[in-house]
């Protein structure tokens, strides 16, 4: 012990002994992408682990001070992550250890963990039950004693486009028109076969797999994240998730609940808005509808805040997975 000791003596420590080259106070320092096996409670009460890429940083209020303790944080991250599972309550004493840690030197800390979230989903017609994977981020953000809570969660689903299914109903119209005389009696088994036929359904609306990217900000008091809740609201307002399990009597419900939501990106930004104007455990958001267009080689995107002064403003960054920013 004594010759360890003896060793950490002589060691040099850059960070603390040398004044930066420039001084200046910094808005955030640390890691990301650290990575972190997480566990996180599912609405049953079962803990699910999943891998994790963590950002972990405070602000270097003091200008002379040429770094933080980036070890610190590390060590901070291992003991949380593997004492308890991942709560608002674990993140927050998480961000007060780093602030702990960091006295005179911080007064603001944020901590991102992104990580997939798996859970059971049954078919729409059939008996079968699926895996559906939803990426998921958790972002504590601490300013003094003041702790803010927000989660990003992104959530796929199938949009068909109002304007093709229009024109597409137009070309059946006009092939009826010319496979049948004005006034002739049809009889019902022709009729029926005609259109069951692809002479009859000459032509089919277009439709995509859509994404709706959502950050939400959360009343700091839960127990656990409502990452099933929130997922079911959003679902339940867009109508057409994509399916895991699919035998042919669920392609069938899923064309026909296509069928009876025709979506523009414009209606997908609305319906989310409603969703999420509607819950109260959401204080503010951002959210981005895109539709990956297989018309077009680029995308329709539409953009919804729930407007509240000094939070989410529209932007192009992505509030799950993609990047690791802190905006």
């Amino acid at each position: 012990m004594k010759a360890r000791e003896d060793l950490l003596r002589q060691m040099p420590d850059i960070a603390n002994e040398l004044l930066p080259d420039v001084a200046g106070e910094l808005d955030w320092v640390g890691m990301n992408e650290i990575e972190m096996p997480v566990r996180i409670e599912d609405v049953a009460g079962n803990l699910i682990q999943s891998t994790a890429l963590v950002t972990a940083f405070v602000n270097l209020a003091d200008p002379d001070v040429r770094g933080i303790h980036m070890s610190r944080l590390y060590l901070h991250l291992d003991r949380a992550f593997s004492d308890r599972p991942l709560t608002p309550a674990a993140l927050r004493q998480l961000l007060k250890s780093f602030l702990e840690s960091h006295e005179g030197l911080s007064d603001r800390a944020l901590v991102r963990v992104d990580f997939d979230y798996v859970v059971r989903r049954r078919a729409l017609a059939s008996d079968n039950v699926g895996w559906r994977r939803y990426p998921v981020s958790m972002i504590g953000i601490m300013e003094g004693q003041e702790f803010n809570l927000e989660m990003g969660l992104e959530i796929l689903y199938s949009s068909t486009c109002p304007c093709s299914a229009a024109l597409a109903r137009q070309l059946i119209q006009e092939q009826f028109e010319r496979d049948f005389e004005k006034g002739d009696a049809i009889d019902f088994e022709t009729m029926k076969n005609w259109l069951g036929s692809e002479q009859g359904i000459v032509a089919t609306p277009h439709s995509q797999r859509s994404a709706a990217e959502l950050r939400v900000r959360l009343v700091p008091t839960f127990t656990m994240f409502p990452i099933v809740e929130l997922i079911d609201r959003v679902e339940g307002a867009l109508q057409t998730p994509v399916q895991s399990t699919v035998k042919r009597e669920d392609e069938q419900a899923f064309a026909l609940l296509n069928g009876q939501n025709l979506m523009f990106c414009e209606d997908a930004g609305r319906r989310v808005k409603a969703a999420l104007d509607a819950d109260e455990r959401v204080t503010d958001f951002w959210a981005r509808c895109t539709h990956y267009e297989s018309l077009h080689p680029h995308n329709a995107v539409s953009v919804v805040t729930k407007g509240v002064e000094g939070g989410f403003v529209p932007g192009s960054g992505s509030p799950v997975r993609i990047d690791h920013s802190t905006d």
